[in-house]
């Protein structure tokens, strides 16, 4: 596997959209740029859990401005990734393909699971090492994951 200078996060919430940037040097990750933006994509989910076209314009004009700053990363240097409320909607098909056009990076819908083990790697990442178990929740704007690991 290819090593990268610089690697990229993209986590498409169901509250909020999120952008972090880092610099690799060695095993350590140093914080270039950190954007995050209020979306309230399940707030845009009807009756029929569609997304309005509201609520689609506000995310893709949030990730038109995130993919600004990917412009020139490799595309296996950045990771994108869809959660609940893109789990929940009839219409993601359709939201994907234009998303990914305004990233320029392909979006992955990651599983309830999936997402609960990236959360708990964020987190441990950020702490000292400890022998003992975690417990690590995330109350999301469309799930709650509850994860316990070492």
């Amino acid at each position: 596997m290819k090593a990268y200078d610089t690697l990229a996060a993209v986590d498409m919430g169901s509250n909020s959209f999120r952008l972090e940037v880092v610099r690799v040097s060695g095993d350590q990750l140093y914080p270039l740029d950190s954007l995050k933006e209020t979306v309230r994509l399940a707030g845009g989910l009807n009756d029929e859990k569609q997304l309005d076209e509201a609520t689609q314009a506000g995310a893709l004009a949030c990730l038109q401005r995130f993919g600004e700053r990917l412009r020139g990363l490799s595309p296996e240097a950045v990771r994108c990734v869809g959660t609940s409320a893109l789990r929940i909607a009839k219409n993601a098909d359709t939201f994907i393909r234009k998303a990914e056009i305004a990233l320029g990076h392909p979006i992955e819908i990651v599983a309830g699971r999936e997402e609960a083990r990236l959360i708990y790697l964020g987190v441990a990442h950020s702490l000292p090492a400890s022998p003992n178990n975690r417990l690590v929740v995330d109350i999301g704007g469309g799930s709650t994951e509850v994860v316990v690991g070492q």
